[in-house]
């Protein structure tokens, strides 16, 4: 199977909680498969996604720009080539701290997206709407 990112369409997320944020799932949405889920993220200047947990490990690949990266209460500045593994239920955020977009392909073993539950630290901790720190 050969995809075209542009084919698939955007989802973006912008509130409190979960950030600001566009992706597509370009596997394991309109696309399945039985072993991956993957896609790819754009965070524009100033964006972020939200502190999160999920049981399915994941990886990050840096395609463009630069930001920061909390993985388990610690930073780690990326940029483009920096490659990164989350172990299961870890908490990561990742953070755009550069002028023009940052831009991730990300990738989960597991066929659907819909077997992904995000668990957002800010519901779970009381501090709802509030913007991370990461």
């Amino acid at each position: 199977m050969v995809i075209r990112e542009a084919h698939v369409e955007r989802e973006t997320w912008s509130d409190a909680v979960r950030g600001e944020v566009a992706f597509r799932t370009i596997f394991g949405s309109t696309f399945t498969t039985p072993e991956f889920t993957a896609g790819v993220t754009d965070l524009p200047p100033d964006g972020w996604l939200g502190p999160h947990r999920h049981e399915p490990a994941e990886i990050y690949y840096v395609l463009d720009g630069e930001g920061t990266l909390n993985l388990d209460g610690e930073d780690h500045l990326v940029t483009a080539g920096t490659a990164a593994y989350i172990p299961s239920n870890s908490e990561h955020g990742i953070r755009n701290t550069g002028d023009g977009p940052l831009r991730f392909f990300y990738a989960f073993a597991v066929g659907s997206f819909d077997e992904i539950e995000y668990r957002f630290s800010a519901e779970e901790d009381g501090t709802r709407g509030a913007r991370p720190t990461t």
